[in-house]
């Protein structure tokens, strides 16, 4: 059966109505919807865009998915402005293409979907209580039934995987989703391993000094985080690092700013900042500041895991085993990290976190993230492409290295940050 691609009908953002391409000055683009569930994936997502620039036969629509973390989903959106439909008009449409890294409401869209991880590694089990398939045992997040089949149908036409071990635990959790599995790689392990020269300019840019060690406390979302005990960790690193050698940044998982609000967060880290430690903002690209810190004090969170491509040294304030499937390599870094002790100075578990870091192993968990090293971009536009029924733009895909972080320090002051005001 030929597949209705809706070729020729007006994209998003400009006239929609039915006969209205007649306005159009390139109609008969193939079409493509972006689906953003939350923030995270809307910045997973934006690392496959650049694969289909410039190519005039494309249009490309965006839209927000529902979801319980989708408030911060429009952020990552910023750019799409006219191009962004409501999810109502999205399902309504056929699309050429489909691309989205969550799973809720996809099945409802018309078109063959392309499925992209969201994070790293595929760490995390899914939730004990989970409203969208109450009783259903624990799997691993993202390639269990739970998140790939709906009324026995898999719903991916084609499901991304970073790393070939994915396809042992895809056989394990879901095995009739292996025939539409392809393992391409990761954008973020190619981007950052690609930018791991630029560290001295990403330090420059925070505004860290000669001499400075930046030190980055980074929590994932859920009770299980590091952000459950940022109460105990925040006073230790005011307390004991002399604030003249160290900088510390905060680096909160999106879903933790969506889930409680962004006044919410910055209140309750309002007393640190005042001190000096700075919050990185939920739409920064915190990929710089991994690659520029000297310590990632980490938990069961992809920003851990993918610590282990750049020089920092690793501490683990939480892990969780309980909610971290055994066979992931974040389960594997938590046999080798060394964990946060409170009965020893910072300064102390610091030194030794430098002086023992297991580097070989650090290097065998990091090759664990990506079998497909540098080779994301040929991979998935060579998907993709294919998926639309098009040859291929005729040049070598890329990436772009990371851009240059926000300054964090030495920047001036604003009045809200002179008097602590902490308003929205």
């Amino acid at each position: 059966m030929k597949r209705d691609t809706g070729a020729g009908t007006a994209p998003a953002g400009s006239a929609s109505t039915a006969g209205a391409s007649q306005w159009l000055t390139l109609p008969g683009c193939k079409r493509v919807l972006v689906v953003v569930h939350t923030e995270v994936y809307g910045q997973r997502l934006r690392d496959v865009l650049p694969l289909l620039a410039s190519d005039l036969r494309i249009q490309v629509d965006f839209t927000i998915a529902p979801h319980a973390f989708n408030a911060g989903a429009a952020r990552s959106l910023r750019r799409a402005r006219t191009g962004l439909l409501p999810w109502e008009e999205a399902v309504s449409r056929p699309y050429d293409l489909v691309l989205a890294a969550g799973s809720q409401g996809v099945e409802k869209l018309r078109g063959p979907l392309l499925r992209l991880p969201h994070g790293a590694g595929h760490m995390k089990l899914s939730r004990l209580a989970d409203d969208r398939d109450p009783g259903a045992p624990r799997t691993v997040g993202g390639l269990g039934r739970r998140y790939l089949v709906r009324n026995g149908k898999v719903v991916p036409r084609a499901l991304a995987l970073a790393h070939r071990d994915d396809l042992k635990t895809l056989r394990r959790r879901c095995p009739e989703a292996l025939p539409v599995a392809e393992v391409v790689g990761d954008a973020t392990y190619d981007r950052m391993t690609a930018s791991l020269a630029l560290r001295g300019r990403f330090r420059t840019a925070l505004g860290l000094r000669d001499g400075q060690q930046l030190l980055v406390a980074c929590s994932t979302w859920g009770s299980g985080s590091s952000f459950n005990r940022l109460d105990a960790l925040l006073p230790r690193l005011l307390a004991e690092l002399p604030p003249d050698d160290y900088r510390v940044a905060v680096l909160v998982h999106p879903n933790v700013w969506s889930g409680h609000g962004d006044w919410q967060v910055r209140s309750w880290l309002s007393a640190a900042r005042r001190r000096g430690i700075a919050l990185v903002p939920p739409d920064s690209d915190w990929r710089s500041l991994v690659i520029a810190a000297d310590w990632v004090v980490g938990d069961h969170g992809s920003v851990t895991l993918y610590s282990t491509l750049t020089r920092a040294s690793i501490i683990l304030a939480r892990f969780p085993a309980e909610d971290v499937d055994p066979e992931s390599p974040g389960a594997e870094l938590a046999r080798f990290a060394p964990v946060l002790s409170p009965s020893h100075t910072l300064p102390e578990q610091l030194a030794y976190a430098g002086a023992a870091r297991p580097a070989a192993e650090y290097r065998r968990i990091a090759r664990r993230i990506s079998s497909e090293p540098g080779r994301f971009g040929r991979n998935t536009r060579r998907l993709m492409y294919g998926l639309l029924g098009l040859g291929e733009p005729a040049y070598e895909p890329s990436l772009p290295t990371l851009p240059l972080p926000r300054r964090l320090w030495g920047a001036r002051r604003t009045h809200r940050a002179r008097t602590g005001d902490v308003s929205a």
